[in-house]
Formats: C-alpha cells, structure tokens, sequence
C-alpha cells in the first residue's frame, strides 16, 4: 500500500484467505516443473553447427541455437561454465547424437552477443506491472568479508521488470546500475513489448511527465495506473481537458487513496512483485507449465 495506510492498526486487519480453483491443473503443473525430458529435433540437429560467415571474420563453429541451449540448461540447473558444458556433453552422449559440444570459454564468449527471440506478439492488448528490485553482486570482495571480517563496499545492480498481469509472464526486462531511476527505463521496456499495451501500472517512482508521455507515444490508448505524488496538484488544463494524472487526483480528492486503488486495479501491481528474478526465460517457462487460479474466500 502506498504511504503505509493503516499502519497505525494494520495488525487488526484480518489477513485475506484465498482458496485454489483449479488445484488438479496446478498440482499437475508443479510435478510438471521437476520433470526432465530432453530431446533434440531434426531441425535443430541441422540447425547445431553456424551457417558460413558470408563476410570477414572467423567462422563460428556453432550456431545461437547451440549457444542458446546451453545458456538454457546452465541456468536451469544453476552451473557454472564448466558444469554446464559436462551436462550438455553428457546429454548429447545419452541421446547418441553426433554433435560437437562447446567449450565453456566458447559459450562465455558468445553469451555477450547473443540475441535471445523475444516472444511472439500476442493478440490481445496487455496489462503491464513495471516494477524494479536490486541485485547484489558477490565476488571475491564478498568472500573476504566473510573470511577475515574485512569491510568492503557492496556492489549492486537493478533489475527492472515487465509482467503480464493476466498470464504472469515476464514480457520486458532491463539490468541497470544502481544509480538508474525507473521512470527512465519506461521507454526501453515499451520498446521490447511485442503487441498493443492496454494498462501501465507502475509505483509512485513513475510519477512523471515524462512516463506519461512516453506511454502515449508508444501506446495512445493504453491507460497510465500510477499513484500520484501526495503534494501533486493538477493541470492548468484540468477543468477543460483533463488528463489521466489529472483524473487520478480528481478520484483521490472524492473516495480517497484506497478507494482510488480499487477503482483503477492498482492492486494487481503486488503481482509483479512475485515474479521478480533473474532468470527470465527460464520463469516463463516454469509459468507456462503451472499457475494458481485463486478466488479470495475472507
């Protein structure tokens, strides 16, 4: 909730009970998760090794589908570089498939340049949840604090996320410095957003003329679900044509934040917070096999 309404008596709030309905789907969905098939089709046996460079340059040996597979399985099972390459060697070996393995300097190399697909577009118009979290960065520094109590500075990245509300999918993603504010990075993540965008909803962070703007470039008709500034006040142009800032302040003044929150849907942005991670494809994955549909029984 923004600005902690209720907080003064929020522990004799009675907590929200949900009930599952479709526990079979999702329970079948989650031993789905834990489920290992592998399999290599004849397209992607042919498709295995790069097609000859045309220009100049040395040929690569393997193509983004190798690359991308590799990257795949090393994320699933959490490996490093040369744990990966083992399982990807050992899997080629089980299924008696006749292919080169890459070397893990090589898959190193190629994941800085690598292009991964994005999703298709899909039909109908999405409901965006943008919304950020922080990355900690272990490493050496990390290790000789724990060691020898040494003080180091911590570094940390940001990961700015945008989910599909309906589906749970992880749609637009971009990893920043930790000095980088959200509402610039609304542009770069509308740009990855393949097909109409019906809703934005983001936190008080994108409450600016710039977020507003850069959706209606984007998306003219999609609608901007932000929580306004407390000391916000409206446009010279309120009375006459009133913008959608402008009519969230008008719902604010009448029924009152949490009346706003329910009338706009800005509840559901407590979903993005759920799916954040860093794996993205491989989340999308996992969703696509199992997702709770609840009803909220108190």
């Amino acid at each position: 909730m923004p600005y902690k309404a209720n907080a003064d008596r929020r522990h004799r709030i009675p907590k929200q009970r949900h009930r599952v309905t479709n526990w079979p789907a999702y329970e079948a969905g989650l031993r789905a998760c834990g489920s290992l098939t592998v399999w290599f089709t004849a397209e992607a046996i042919e498709t295995w090794r790069a097609e000859p460079r045309t220009g100049r340059g040395d040929q690569p040996r393997y193509s983004a589908l190798a690359i991308t597979t590799a990257l795949t399985l090393r994320a699933v099972f959490r490996l490093a570089l040369r744990q990966g390459e083992g399982l990807i060697a050992s899997l080629i070996g089980l299924l008696g498939l006749d292919l080169a393995v890459p070397a893990h300097s090589t898959i190193s190399r190629r994941a800085e340049t690598l292009k991964v697909p994005r999703p298709r577009p899909e039909r109908e118009p999405v409901h965006l949840l943008v919304d950020s979290t922080g990355l900690k960065l272990c490493g050496a520094g990390e290790w000789l604090m724990e060691k020898h109590g040494s003080r180091t500075r911590r570094g940390w990245r940001k990961l700015h996320l945008a989910t599909d509300a309906d589906t749970g999918r992880i749609v637009a993603s971009a990893l920043t410095d930790k000095n980088t504010d959200d509402g610039s990075r609304v542009g770069p993540l509308l740009d990855q957003v393949n097909g109409p965008v019906a809703s934005f909803t983001g936190d008080g962070a994108n409450d600016r003329d710039d977020v507003y703007a850069g959706v209606e470039a984007w998306h003219p008709a999609a609608r901007v679900i932000v929580p306004p500034r407390s000391s916000a006040v409206q446009s010279d142009t309120a009375e006459t044509a009133p913008t959608q800032r402008d009519r969230h302040l008008q719902t604010i003044a009448e029924h009152g934040r949490m009346g706003w929150q329910r009338t706009s849907g800005y509840n559901c942005r407590a979903l993005v917070e759920a799916e954040i991670a860093v794996a993205a494809d491989v989340l999308n994955r996992m969703l696509e096999l199992g997702r709770p549909e609840y009803v909220r029984v108190t």
